[in-house]
């Protein structure tokens, strides 16, 4: 051949021995080398070569190289191709290995296998000549002949390509540049062959034998072709751009027209896609805009990225619900008797819900309130939304909030970015399919804030009843109307939640609940899923009400039930495991009679009530029985109790007071404990306390020292001055919980008057309160979770401030009978009512100055 007469390769070649693909002359493979000897042979080769003859090696087809240098060379294919080595690159990862791009230039054939270490090296003898062709025993006619069968066959080939795609145009030209006896290589490269068509190419010396193998290869390939244009439309021009050039890329001529039938279906889904946007309800920008994008769709070929993008967005805006809705069960009284069933207490949501029922049953038209559910954790915050949509007959949809810091959740991407795609709001009522869904933003407090812009300001047009009526998406960028849905919000506090949104909300308070709420909600919802959950029935096991009482008091304290809950359902798997085993056997009980005793003691009857077996007898129970669950069960599945009432013992000595606090998750009762020592009058804070508690220290302190002498309080040495020589320590457990506010003012004055009185302060009181420096006591917040942290942990007296006497009458009147409240206004209310007899000012005799 012309290109081949000038090639001289050298008559020693290193050889390259590969086993994934097979080189032919003028085409281009890229393979992965990570044996050793070919390993060696890129380094010492072909990375230190200087010269061009040092790029030419032998690539060596259908020969794998051993693992290991020690191991011997297997038998070496006879033909193999010398190539040019255009491209080495390195990499360590997964493994040291080098890729290697090679351009092949002639056949050679091997003669003598030189050295196999460490590298193999051969001398070889080239076969593609020139001088092969025109010196052929065949005459020239019948070569002539095949090779013009076989270039047209090539030319009607590229022809039902695409010619519009460049690297089919430029093999158009190749055909008719480049020497006939080349093409075979060439055109076998292209066309889909195996690795056994090819390495019978490479084998063909003769060019006549290689005219013969590779004419059948391309009628097949034609074939193909054809078959695969009768599946699709003849409007479609881009069906050329099916077959590829490159070898990842060429077509299956059989087994590929199932798939090739699928993607022929793109154009009936524009054209149903384009009925669907006329025949949908959207509004008339909405509709303009997608008139506007289906135009450019059907220009678009299929091949191009932003062809699927744009069919997404289409898509979306038919799916989205511009005009569906579903319409409200406004009965309030099944209303009621809903919610009731699904929910005890809350009496101001299902209050708030009724009302929002009532009012629409007057004007269709209303506009979706914005609530916004404030409270601990575990109380029913996110389940009382989801009974709100079941009662109005809506669909439900919740969106997790907790850790989002990127506007483009709330608000969408614009869809110039790759991978866009719609905000929260929007994904979710393509979810729901209607324009007037419940919406739960949960954890609407926990909104995190970042580089990539603020949610909670994006949250700022969501939740605005004035503005959400033409709520606009980034990847829409068409309005919405949001003012049919209603929103509710979740939240722990209101501390973190930016002004401007909390103002857009109706908060209502969602406190937590009291001993007995617990014990209703155990045994009316929880007993029975746990039940349902571990397949048991009331008939096998049975918590009377003063075990869950027991649970509540001595293994959960908390605000919600999440703990209480979970500590039903480790008593449910433990008896799982009895009724498993078939071990029915009521626990006995062992220990002295308690107060509660009687209460638990009942005989069992034929309707299946159980009984306290009596310490005379362990008798195994029938099968139908239930398992009886009291104390000493407990105590065997739930282990030791994790709380007691230790308040009597902590304030066994002066100096100790409880005060009550308010976190996220509830109220909670804190004791302040205060020790005086010799030193130099230094005031010292523990317990990581925030600025605004430490100033209640000092403002307690400072208003001690002046009234110590009415309330004849002096230090260890008799001074009024109660620093004087003396250093106050001020301790607030537990260390480990920063803590802040001003609610602990008036108990580090009743701390510090017991610890300088000497005086105790009574065991079943707790206070709340801020000071002044003139000894007001002003209100706080949080009465009603402080209150009923009281009321958990056994407290019969609480003093509150005055001013908070109108939030008594949001606490249950079982609560409120069962505690004693002392507002006060003064510091001298406070302290009379927290210590036995009060704390009076003691009057002193007066002295009579001499005038003389």
């Amino acid at each position: 051949m012309a290109a081949g007469s000038a090639i001289q390769i050298p008559s020693r070649l290193p050889l390259l021995l590969t086993h994934e693909g097979v080189l032919l002359p003028g085409s281009t493979m890229r393979t992965s080398v990570d044996s050793p000897r070919n390993m060696q042979l890129v380094r010492s080769r072909l990375l230190k070569g200087t010269s061009l003859r040092s790029t030419i090696i032998g690539v060596i087809p259908n020969t794998s190289d051993p693992t290991s240098d020690c191991d011997d060379l297997p038998s070496l294919h006879r033909i193999g191709t010398a190539a040019l080595a255009v491209q080495v690159v390195g990499s360590n990862w997964p493994k040291p290995h080098y890729t290697l791009l090679v351009t092949g230039l002639c056949r050679f054939q091997i003669l003598q296998l030189l050295k196999e270490k460490p590298y193999p090296v051969a001398e070889v003898e080239q076969l593609d000549r020139l001088e092969q062709f025109t010196n052929q025993h065949k005459s020239e006619e019948e070569l002539g002949e095949l090779s013009e069968q076989f270039y047209k066959y090539a030319v009607q080939l590229v022809e039902m390509l695409d010619m519009s795609v460049p690297a089919v145009a430029k093999l158009r030209r190749l055909l008719d540049n480049l020497p006939r006896e080349a093409l075979p290589d060439i055109l076998t490269s292209i066309i889909r062959t195996s690795n056994r068509e090819k390495l019978q190419i490479l084998d063909a010396v003769s060019l006549e034998e290689r005219f013969k193998m590779t004419i059948p290869l391309l009628v097949r390939q034609i074939e193909g072709l054809k078959l695969l244009q009768k599946t699709r439309k003849p409007k479609q021009d881009d069906d050329k751009r099916v077959v590829a050039i490159r070898p990842n890329r060429r077509i299956n001529h059989l087994p590929s027209t199932a798939e090739d039938e699928e993607e022929e279906e793109d154009h009936d889904d524009v054209v149903i896609l384009e009925k669907k946007i006329r025949t949908s309800s959207m509004s008339e920008q909405a509709l303009k805009v997608c008139l506007k994008e289906i135009k450019r769709l059907k220009k678009m070929p299929q091949s191009m990225p932003e062809y699927a993008l744009t069919r997404n967005y289409l898509e979306l805006m038919v799916e989205l619900p511009w005009n569906k809705s579903t319409k409200d069960r406004l009965e309030i009284r099944a209303a009621r008797i809903l919610l009731d069933n699904d929910h005890y207490a809350m009496e101001k949501l299902k209050k708030r819900v009724l009302e929002y029922l009532a009012v629409r049953q007057l004007k269709n038209n209303l506009k979706g309130p914005i609530l916004c559910f404030v409270g601990p954790p575990g109380v029913g915050k996110t389940s009382v939304g989801r009974s709100i949509a079941k009662t109005l007959g809506r669909e439900f949809h919740r969106i997790a909030l907790g850790g989002v810091c990127d506007q483009s959740d709330i608000r969408g991407h614009r869809r110039t970015y790759v991978g866009s795609m719609p905000g929260r709001i929007i994904n979710g009522l393509k979810t729901v399919g209607v324009n007037n869904p419940v919406f739960l933003l949960d954890e609407v407090d926990k909104l995190g804030k970042s580089l990539q812009g603020d949610p909670a300001a994006a949250l700022l047009e969501v939740l605005d009843p004035e503005q959400n009526h033409s709520f606009t998406d980034h990847y829409l960028n068409v309005a919405f109307d949001l003012s049919q849905v209603l929103f509710i919000a979740t939240a722990n506090t209101t501390a973190t939640i930016p002004p401007a949104l909390l103002d857009r909300m109706e908060i209502i308070q969602v406190p937590g609940y009291t001993q007995e709420e617990k014990i209703e909600i155990a045994h009316r919802h929880l007993i029975p899923k746990q039940l349902e959950q571990h397949g048991l029935t009331p008939q096998q096991l049975q918590i009377p009400q003063v075990t869950t009482l027991d649970i509540i008091a001595r293994y959960t304290r908390e605000a919600g039930v999440r703990s209480l809950d979970r500590k039903l359902g480790a008593i449910c798997r433990a008896v799982a495991v009895k009724v498993a085993e078939g071990q029915h056997k009521e626990t006995k009980p062992d220990r002295a009679e308690v107060d509660e005793g009687e209460d638990c003691k009942e005989h069992v009857t034929e309707d299946a009530k159980t009984e306290s077996i009596s310490d005379t007898a362990d008798l195994a129970l029938p099968p139908e029985m239930p398992i009886l669950i009291d104390f000493h069960a407990l105590k065997d599945i739930l282990g030791p109790p994790m709380y007691e009432m230790e308040v009597s013992e902590r304030l066994s000595q002066p100096g100790v007071a409880i005060g009550l606090a308010w976190t996220p998750l509830g109220g909670e009762i804190m004791f302040v404990e205060a020790s005086r020592m010799d030193g130099e009058g230094q005031l010292t804070l523990t317990g990581q306390l925030g600025e605004v508690m430490k100033e209640s220290a000092h403002l307690a302190i400072s208003w001690l020292r002046s009234n110590a002498k009415r309330y004849q309080l002096t230090n260890a040495s008799g001074s009024f001055d109660l620093l004087d020589n003396t250093d106050i320590h001020l301790h607030f457990p537990a260390g480990a919980v920063t803590k802040d506010g001003p609610s602990a003012g008036v108990t580090i004055v009743t701390c510090l008057a017991s610890l300088f009185s000497g005086r105790l302060v009574c065991s079943d009181v707790a206070m709340t309160g801020e000071i002044t420096l003139r000894g007001l006591v002003l209100p706080v917040g949080g009465i009603k979770d402080k209150v009923l942290a009281a009321h958990r942990a056994g407290l019969k007296r609480i003093i509150i401030p005055q001013r908070n006497e109108k939030d008594l009458e949001e606490i249950a009147a079982n609560v409120r009978q069962e505690l004693t409240f002392v507002p006060a206004s003064c510091l001298d209310e406070v302290l009379n009512a927290a210590f036995d007899g009060g704390f009076a000012v003691k009057p002193r005799a007066e002295r009579l100055n001499s005038k003389l």
